[in-house]
């Protein structure tokens, strides 16, 4: 066999181990519970009603934002928005959504880092964390970049 076969072969095996990796994942207890969660929202007329006002608020938060905090009503329609995604929040279907989500999210997160690290230490991962805790470049840590 030549040199581009070995490739092709090595390439189609992990391809392989990858889609058993996604079906492992798409198993999982985590995705079970976000299907679970995401259909009761999608499903319930209480947060369709509270997005629907959600969504209102946020357009006119929007059309505030154009002028910025000059405009006369920006920081009470920034508020109305807070508040109505407070009361989206306070929604259990929504709160128990959310949190399978980041469930998920940690579980993938999880598997991305293992995999990148098991190729080099020097791979940085995506997160969805706002607030990194890793360390490297920027992020108050250790850094070997140079």
């Amino acid at each position: 066999m030549n040199t581009i076969e070995l490739d092709t072969l090595d390439m189609s095996a992990v391809l392989m181990q990858a889609y058993d990796m996604g079906d492992m994942i798409n198993s999982s207890a985590e995705v079970a519970d976000y299907l679970y969660w995401k259909s009761v929202v999608d499903s319930s007329e209480e947060v369709r009603k509270m997005k629907a006002v959600f969504a209102r608020k946020k357009e006119l938060f929007e059309e505030c934002e154009r002028f910025g905090h000059y405009h006369p009503s920006y920081h009470e329609a920034m508020d109305a928005v807070k508040a109505a995604q407070a009361e989206l929040d306070k929604i259990e279907a929504v709160k128990r959504f959310k949190e399978a989500e980041d469930r998920l999210d940690d579980l993938l997160f999880t598997v991305s880092t293992t995999i990148a690290h098991a190729v080099s230490d020097s791979i940085k991962v995506p997160s969805n964390n706002p607030l990194p805790t890793g360390k490297g470049c920027s992020s108050g840590g250790g850094c070997s970049c140079g």
